[in-house]
C-alpha cells in the first residue's frame, strides 16, 4: 500500500493514522450499511436525511403495532473517539438492538469527523439535530427541506430521549448541560439519557492508565482549542461549576470492570449525586467486561442484558 512508504505523523489506534502530507487513514473498517425500509430480521425500517448541509441521520423506526400509540423518541450520538461513523455496520447494529429493546424511534446523527472537522464541530452538529427533533413539535414552525413525516406520525414529544457511549456518551452529557443551559425549540424536555462508559477525563487522571493516556491524546488532537485543555467541562464534567443545570430528568450510566474509565465514570455518577441535580440516576456496573464491549458485539448475552436495561429506562 501507499500509505506504508509515507511518514506518519500522528497514530491513533485503533481509529486513524494522520500522514505528513495530511492524507488520513481510518484503521477501523467497519462496513457501510444502507438504510432498508423493510429489515427482514429486526422489522424495523430505516432511512437516510439530511437535516442541514452539514449534519445528516438515519432514522430508525420500529415495526407499528399501534398506529394510534406514539413512540418514544431517541436521539443517537455515536461514539468512536470522534473519528468514527453512524453508518457503519457496527453502529447500525447496536442501535437496532436498542431499537428493538426500547421501541423508540431513533434519530442517529452522523456528525461532522474529525479530523477533517474538529471539536466543537460533533457538538455543533449534535446540537442542532436535537434542536431540528423539537422543531417537529410546534405545529406550524417551518423546516428547512420540510417536517419529517415520522416524527410527526409516531414520535412523542414528550419522551425525547438522548443516549451514546464512549465519546459519544460525552457528547451526549454536553448536549443535555446545553439543553439544560438554552432549552429546546417549543418548549421540549429530555425526560431521559443513557451513557455507556462517557469518554471523560481530567488533570487528575489525564497521565495515569494507558487508556486516559489515549483519551487525553484523543481529545488534545480533535480540540486542539478547547478552552481549559484537559479542565475544560466539555471533558472534564468535574470542572463546571454548572453540572446540576443538566437538562433531563432521569440518567442512565453504565461502566464496565476492566474499563480504565470506570474511575472517571463512578465519579461522575457522585458528582452528579453531590452537583445538586435532583433527577433519577440509575448506574450499571457490568462485571467481567470492557470498554463499551455491548456495542462492539451487541448479540452476547451479557450485551443483551444491559441492551435490555437501556429499554427499559426507555420504556420507563
Amino acid at each position: 500500500m501507499a500509505s506504508e512508504s509515507k511518514e506518519v505523523e500522528l497514530d491513533f489506534p485503533p481509529y486513524l493514522k494522520v500522514y505528513k502530507d495530511g492524507t488520513v487513514e481510518r484503521l477501523i473498517k467497519s462496513p457501510y450499511v444502507p438504510p432498508s425500509l423493510d429489515d427482514p430480521i429486526t422489522r424495523i425500517s430505516t432511512k437516510d436525511i439530511k437535516i442541514s448541509s452539514n449534519v445528516s441521520a438515519r432514522i430508525y423506526l420500529p415495526k407499528i403495532t399501534d398506529p394510534n400509540k406514539k413512540l418514544p423518541i431517541l436521539v443517537y450520538i455515536h461514539g468512536g473517539g470522534f473519528f468514527g461513523s453512524a453508518f457503519s455496520l457496527m453502529d447500525h447494529q447496536y442501535v437496532s438492538q436498542i431499537v428493538s429493546k426500547s421501541n423508540a424511534l431513533t434519530v442517529s446523527v452522523e456528525y461532522r469527523l474529525a479530523p477533517e472537522h474538529l471539536l466543537p464541530a460533533a457538538y455543533e452538529d449534535s446540537w442542532a439535530a436535537l434542536q431540528w427533533v423539537a422543531s417537529h413539535s410546534v405545529v406550524d414552525s417551518e423546516i428547512e427541506g420540510g417536517k419529517e413525516t415520522w416524527l410527526m406520525d409516531y414520535g412523542d414529544f414528550g419522551k425525547v430521549f438522548l443516549g451514546g457511549f464512549s465519546a459519544g456518551a460525552n457528547n451526549v452529557h454536553n448536549t443535555a448541560m446545553k439543553a439544560g443551559e438554552e432549552g429546546l425549540i417549543g418548549g421540549v424536555k429530555i425526560l431521559g439519557a443513557f451513557m455507556s462508559c462517557p469518554g471523560f477525563c481530567d488533570s487528575k487522571t489525564a497521565k495515569g492508565s494507558d487508556k486516559e493516556n489515549e483519551l487525553y491524546r484523543v481529545w488534545s488532537f480533535v480540540y486542539p482549542s478547547a478552552p481549559g485543555g484537559i479542565n475544560s467541562p466539555l471533558i472534564n464534567p468535574f470542572a463546571d461549576p454548572n453540572l446540576a443545570k443538566i437538562g433531563c430528568q432521569k440518567i442512565f450510566v453504565c461502566c464496565t470492570e476492566k474499563d480504565e474509565l470506570r474511575d472517571i465514570n463512578l465519579r461522575y455518577v457522585d458528582a452528579l449525586k453531590k452537583s445538586g441535580w435532583n433527577g433519577e440516576l440509575e448506574l450499571v456496573d457490568v462485571e467481567g467486561e470492557d470498554h463499551c464491549f455491548e456495542a462492539f458485539d451487541p448479540f452476547t448475552e451479557k450485551a443483551q442484558s444491559l441492551i435490555s436495561k437501556i429499554g427499559s429506562f426507555i420504556k420507563g
